[in-house]
């Protein structure tokens, strides 16, 4: 049994969840290590569809499900999350969910400032969800955050509220123009969210160290996508915590040697909700098919999202990032019935090649991808339940995939529901 840890190669929204889910069966743990309820993970289980923003999708597998100290929590969205389960027949209890003590809380003031910053900038908006996720891991590197561990001090979290309130309603109504918020109105309403979650709060890194000690085996589950990353995706379009496989350690409370397989995420073709750069992105009829029979509307907020066809330069400057061991492709069925399939191979930028993902800006919005092309099919593949049944064109355009890539097809998903699935290898039990 292998520790995995699962993450985006684009920019979200690649079907984490579902692969989680499937994968769960065969975990003992599963943990979410970053980002917040700005992730919206789509699960389609006996068809009916049940999405989360924070619990860990293993919970559907009664698996036991941790939210690690690099997640930022909104209280409120948890507890409705919870009860969204619980009224699914899902019941979300201690023994099921831990949450880290560490874990930094979304504040009301958090989510104001958020959008009073969006409101302002207008045209010039980043494109955030305006869920505070960003203005909260503000706090926590300035350290000004709130933690679980003080929530559960009534004294200690009622002070930091009050401090902090001070000085964010002077920026909200000084420099934003946007209404102040009442300390007391937070406290009032904080303290039923402790009393409701108490008992969900541990030290989660001490649960995965006797997970450790038990050879017990434990599935990671990133939010967002690399090209998201704080560091290494398209700065400033980019979410507010580290996607990448390695911030399993510091989000987790874990060391390096406990990941044996990386397994990277990527839809068969390629989307983005927001703003920010986009080199294979489609303005035509075949963008608007891909977005059409693909569904393709944010999981969290709705919005529509952009389509175009997949690019190798991201795909292998995550599997760099990464640390990829294995690829599982999904939404390969969305593809059929295209006339041809492309698949970008490198950009030309003014005459020049490049072969590898610029962090200059100004420069990746001048580069123009290169195209491979290959058949597609027209057969339905939703119903493949081996890689033999899947037609030829599909199997050679996996094929090519990996071949550029230089990380191998482990999983392919050709629907939504969990058994619209192909297993080449499990990461989890090899």
């Amino acid at each position: 049994m292998a520790n995995t840890v699962v993450v985006g190669t684009q920019w979200g929204d690649e079907g984490k969840g579902k692969i989680v889910d499937m994968l769960a069966k065969d975990a003992d743990l599963v943990v979410r290590f970053q980002g917040g309820n700005n992730a919206g993970h789509t699960l389609v289980v006996d068809g009916k569809t049940i999405i989360s923003h924070l619990i860990p999708s293993g919970i559907l597998q009664k698996k036991v499900c941790l939210i690690g100290n690099g997640v930022v929590v909104d209280p409120a969205v948890l507890l409705k999350e919870m009860d969204s389960l619980a009224a699914k027949g899902v019941s979300v209890t201690p023994d099921l969910l831990g949450i880290s003590d560490r874990a930094h809380l979304i504040m009301p003031y958090h989510q104001a400032v958020d959008l009073a910053r969006e409101s302002r900038q207008g045209e010039a908006k980043i494109g955030t969800t305006g869920r505070g996720i960003g203005p909260c891991y503000e706090d926590k590197v300035s350290r000004r955050g709130i933690r679980f561990v003080d929530l559960m001090d009534a004294d200690v979290f009622a002070k930091k509220v009050r401090e902090a309130c001070e000085e964010k309603n002077f920026y909200l109504t000084g420099f934003l123009s946007a209404p102040a918020i009442d300390p007391n109105a937070v406290v009032e309403q904080f303290a039923k969210y402790a009393k409701c979650l108490k008992p969900f709060v541990r030290d989660v890194s001490l649960v995965l160290e006797q997970a450790r000690t038990e050879k017990k085996s434990v599935l990671f589950e990133g939010a967002q996508g690399t090209h998201l990353d704080i560091d290494h995706g398209t700065y400033p379009f980019v979410t507010s915590s580290n996607t990448v496989a390695g911030n399993v350690c510091a989000g987790a409370g874990v060391g390096p040697g406990s990941i044996k397989e990386v397994l990277g995420i990527v839809k068969a073709y390629a989307t983005r909700v927001g703003a920010g750069p986009f080199p294979t992105e489609l303005f035509d009829s075949v963008g608007d098919a891909l977005q059409e029979r693909g569904a393709e509307f944010g999981a969290t907020t709705g919005r529509r999202r952009r389509c175009g066809w997949l690019d190798m330069v991201q795909l292998k400057a995550s599997a760099r990032l990464n640390g990829l061991t294995g690829l599982a492709v999904t939404k390969l069925d969305v593809l059929g019935g295209c006339d041809v399939i492309k698949i970008c191979t490198h950009y030309n930028c003014k005459g020049k090649i490049v072969k590898d993902w610029p962090s200059n800006l100004a420069l990746l919005e001048h580069c123009e991808p290169v195209y491979e092309e290959m058949p597609c099919w027209k057969e339905d593949i939703s119903g493949a339940k081996s890689e033999n049944e899947l037609p030829k064109a599909a199997g050679d355009y996996l094929k090519r995939l990996a071949e550029l890539a230089e990380v191998p097809v482990y999983i392919i998903s050709v629907g939504p529901g969990r058994e619209q699935t192909i297993v080449a290898k499990n990461p989890i039990t090899g």
